[in-house]
């Protein structure tokens, strides 16, 4: 994703990018558009740092969880898991 002046880039693991086209298309256009809001806020109300990992974060989307990486040096937002709550952290 293109990094305007002050935003974050978006990158996705290869695992997340799976995940997210295994969704419905209603489902990944929610998820899709809180995934680009993190470029301009990485830690939005109601994220949630991640127990045990200095690194990683999470926000909800419904019945939806996203983890990801924040590097602020290099301004990246890297998401590495979409899945739904009952199977996003294993």
């Amino acid at each position: 994703m293109e990094n305007s002046k002050g935003e974050y880039t978006i990158t996705f693991a290869r695992s997340a990018r799976k995940e997210l086209e295994a969704l419905d298309s209603r489902t990944v256009e929610r998820i899709f558009s809180r995934i680009i809001a993190l470029s301009k806020e990485p830690r939005p109300k109601g994220c949630r740092k991640l127990k045990g990992n200095r690194e990683l974060w999470r926000i909800r989307v419904g019945d939806y969880r996203v983890i990801y990486l924040i590097n602020d040096r290099e301004r990246i937002v890297d998401v590495v898991v979409i899945r739904s709550r009952g199977t996003a952290y294993r």
